[in-house]
């Protein structure tokens, strides 16, 4: 059994052999790996190769791969009921740590993902202020709901188009695309729309355009032109709760949005997501207000468990610091070996999670992320793949460190890149 037989194998069944787009290699080429098992830092493949894993699972794995706490809570909760449909005394103790830990959030509804999640956060917001247009971001992605599949055009305020077929125009025609950290683009277009405007929403640190951090002030601003307008202002953290710091990026920033949705590690790798805010904005949901959301699993208590034994480990003291800077002796010392082969490349990292560019400095903004060389990253993704190093096989991706991941893991990443680096010169 081969990674190629099983991708070939996969297709047959399964549109583009995988279940999620990214998965394919469409953006580097290749084979994708088909992985078999995990355990702390390291990923094997069906063919029984090992690597050091910098995905984790798109950001859950925050302790590593199959922590044994982790894995002994869901063992427990699987023993009791793998579903009731109905609610659980754990349910409530999950909402209560992301209440105490989570700054702004007073309430909190669990979901099945980040996706449904941030499409709840949508529509209440919606529902709340009795208005249409939502404000994004140009390569903040928020999950495949229709209103938040859309992209910018070449202005600096340009209503959306659809960058999914199936998505009405209609829909895209109130989601209204900004550049990330243009603060002046955000004034205008309040100034212009302010009393339409129901929702900004945005990666507070956005990971899905590669690593892009917030400009100063640019935060600060979201903030004062929704209170000003009396729009919400909606933090997806599902990416960088409990990875940027314990209380998300709002807390490292000292911003207080008025929902906040979360995912990935909440979970500690299964299905889970949840959205939260202000009390009088969450009791709009139904079956107190108007609101409506509702699912099978949410809740599901195999989820709530990993959740509930992750967060219990991920408030220990010091964990997230150590985890930190082990990213930002990791990008670091890349920079220092790129220098060395002479490469045009930057990185940096927040709290876990980092971010590599084959440019001369760290992009501020999506455009600044398409400069990128991708030709020369996809080289570098399959020199660093053949030695043993698992990349997000995307150049617009951010990468993520866990507990699991040691002086060890970092001086053989080190080892492979300085390989790589001198071979794609």
């Amino acid at each position: 059994m081969t990674n190629e037989t099983m991708f070939a194998r996969a297709q047959r069944v399964i549109p583009g052999g995988v279940n999620s787009p990214v998965r394919a290699f469409g953006a580097v080429g290749g084979t994708p790996r088909f992985f078999e098992r995990a355990a702390g830092a390291y990923l094997w493949d069906v063919e029984g190769r090992r690597y050091i894993d910098y995905v984790g699972s798109w950001g859950p794995m925050v302790l590593g791969h199959t922590h044994p706490a982790v894995v002994a809570a869901i063992q427990a909760a699987a023993a009791r009921a793998l579903s009731f449909g109905a609610p659980t005394e754990a349910e409530t103790l999950l909402a209560e740590r992301l209440c105490e830990l989570v700054p702004s959030i007073e309430r909190v509804r669990l979901v099945s993902s980040g996706t449904e999640a941030t499409m709840t956060a949508i529509r209440l917001a919606r529902g709340f202020t009795g208005r249409k247009i939502i404000v994004k971001f140009e390569g903040c992605y928020h999950g495949h709901a229709d209103a938040l599949l859309v992209k910018a055009g070449s202005g600096a305020l340009t209503f959306g188009h659809p960058s999914s077929a199936g998505v009405p125009e209609e829909t895209a025609a109130h989601t209204l695309v900004l550049s990330y950290n243009d603060a002046e683009a955000l004034g205008a277009a309040f100034a212009r729309q302010g009393a339409q405007i129901a929702a900004v929403i945005v990666e507070p640190v956005a990971g899905n355009m590669n690593l892009v951090l917030p400009a100063p002030g640019f935060l600060q601003a979201l903030r004062e032109h929704c209170s000003r307008h009396g729009a919400l202002l909606i933090f997806d953290e599902v990416m960088t709760g409990f990875r940027v710091a314990l209380g998300g990026a709002q807390a490292q920033y000292d911003i207080r949005p008025d929902l906040t949705t979360l995912g990935k590690v909440i979970g500690g790798g299964l299905p889970l997501g949840a959205l939260g805010g202000r009390r009088d904005i969450m009791e709009k949901l139904a079956p107190l207000g108007p609101v409506y959301q509702a699912g099978t699993l949410s809740g599901n208590p195999l989820a709530v468990a990993a959740g509930l034994a992750t967060l219990q480990l991920v408030v220990q003291p010091r964990l997230l610091e150590r985890i930190a800077a082990t990213a930002t002796a990791l990008t670091e010392a890349l920079v220092a070996e790129a220098r060395k082969a002479g490469v045009a490349f930057s990185a940096q990292s927040i709290g876990s999670m980092f971010g590599l560019y084959f440019r001369e400095a760290p992009p501020k903004s999506f455009t600044e992320v398409m400069q990128s060389d991708r030709a020369r990253f996809n080289r570098f993704f399959h020199a660093m793949l053949g030695q043993g190093v698992y990349l997000a096989p995307s150049a617009y991706e951010a990468g993520f460190v866990s507990a699991a991941h040691g002086e060890a893991e970092v001086a053989a990443t080190l080892e492979a890149a300085r390989k790589a680096f001198r071979e794609i010169g």
